[in-house]
């Protein structure tokens, strides 16, 4: 029996990586699933794949830095599908640098991008969550790491994802929708790009994973958030989960 089945879910950033990787396990195990993001082309991608294996799944286009998109991203959804259940946050755009390095611009990309639009989408989806509705917003272990140099800005606004994660757990709950953030490190094409650019860093630091892996983004990541929405999970609510291998100490 396919635990999600009947349940609509919305994904953003779902043309690539972890965004992808969570699409594709939330259709395997039932749910219909809408897929937003910048570029046509990468969520026509999953929805070939997601089509392929007998779900259902449609694209849509939509610009997470811009509420009217977010609020024409909502409205399609509940008009095709009749509902929706299931809300992901995984688009971001990544402020990365030192406090020198990192322009206003940027950090405002990363802001809007990240916990702003997690703060519009999620407002803008809780009439339609109410009653059955599971959340689920993407940090990051940036946030905890010792160093910060370099990764503040990233950090900061990931950090604000949480806080904005606990907060509606603790509103929502009563209205049956639970709340919960992930931080997974999941061999996505971000990562490989950061790889590539850092290479001497990267081995360092996936050196550091006890498990001596890094996630796939379907198997490790998306497999995991089918089960966090599911009754599996009906009594969790309010939670960072770090989704890495054992690599961070959340404390």
């Amino acid at each position: 029996m396919k635990r999600l089945a009947g349940k609509v879910a919305l994904v953003t950033g779902a043309g690539q990586g972890v965004g992808q990787g969570i699409a594709l396990a939330l259709a395997a195990d039932g749910a219909r699933v809408a897929l937003a993001g910048r570029t046509v082309s990468k969520l026509d991608n999953t929805r070939q794949q997601i089509e392929a294996r007998g779900g259902e799944a449609f694209g849509i286009e939509c610009d997470v830095k811009h509420p009217e998109s977010l609020e024409r991203c909502v409205q399609s959804v509940v008009k095709h599908f009749g509902g929706l259940q299931i809300l992901v946050n995984n688009a971001q755009e990544v402020p990365l640098g030192t406090l020198q390095q990192v322009t206003d611009e940027a950090f405002e990309a990363g802001w809007s991008s990240g916990p702003l639009a997690t703060f519009r989408l999620m407002k803008l989806c809780y009439p339609h969550l109410k009653g059955d509705g599971s959340i689920v917003n993407l940090a990051s272990a940036a946030g905890f790491r010792w160093d910060s140099s370099g990764y503040c800005a990233y950090g900061a606004v990931k950090e604000a994802i949480r806080q904005l994660t606990r907060g509606a757990a603790c509103e929502w709950a009563r209205d049956g929708i639970r709340t919960n953030v992930i931080l997974p490190l999941a061999e996505s094409e971000a990562l490989q790009g950061w790889a590539a650019a850092r290479p001497q860093e990267a081995a360092a630091y996936f050196a550091t994973i006890p498990m001596q892996r890094v996630g796939a983004c379907e198997a490790d990541i998306g497999h995991f958030v089918a089960t966090l929405c599911s009754d599996d999970c009906r009594y969790v609510n309010g939670q960072s989960i770090a989704l890495d291998g054992g690599q961070a100490f959340l404390g």
